[in-house]
């Protein structure tokens, strides 16, 4: 009886009916274990396609070309806030009321392209004072501070633009 009583202690009884059960839970943990690598590897593995398609794609919709236009954009606006709104705020003229900013009497007046206006801004016309640093007669030009021509180019581009969108409201972040 005693015998049977070894063999049928709890911890050897336990023991040898449960390895095979552990045996298989390890065999499944590592089987689990493995499955999560290999799924891993092959998430490694798309990364690099991945991220040059997404650095390809964002090159397109990201790209210098369009970072420079929003800087020039932000130029223009800060330009036109220091040198223009005095008398064209939000596109108007509190000077000609027919001359105004807005695509209609831009067209109407045959300064409808960035050319003309870039000319205009240089070197005035009527009212308009013209603001190139080689403009002339003195009496056409302003007698405040003169545009570089980059700037003059930069400011007919913003106002092109924004007349082409009916003069939406455009915050400045000043120079």
């Amino acid at each position: 009886m005693q015998l049977l009583y070894l063999s049928l202690k709890p911890s050897s009884f336990i023991r040898s009916c449960s390895i095979p059960e552990v045996k298989k839970n390890v065999k499944q943990q590592d089987y689990a274990a493995h499955t999560r690598k290999q799924q891993l590897n092959f998430l490694k593995s798309l990364a690099p396609p991945i991220m040059a398609t997404i650095f390809t794609f964002s090159s397109v919709t990201h790209s210098p070309v369009l970072l420079a236009q929003a800087i020039d954009i932000q130029k223009g606006a800060s330009l036109f806030s220091r040198s223009c709104i005095g008398c064209h705020a939000e596109g108007g003229n509190i000077i000609q009321p027919g001359a105004t900013l807005f695509l209609k009497d831009l067209l109407r007046n045959g300064v409808d392209t960035k050319d003309e206006i870039y000319r205009i801004t240089y070197s005035g016309k009527g009212r308009m004072p013209g603001f190139g640093e080689n403009c002339t007669p003195r009496g056409q030009c302003t007698f405040g501070p003169r545009l570089q021509e980059d700037e003059i180019k930069v400011l007919a581009e913003f106002v092109k633009l924004q007349a082409d969108q009916g003069w939406p409201n455009v915050e400045t972040t000043g120079d």
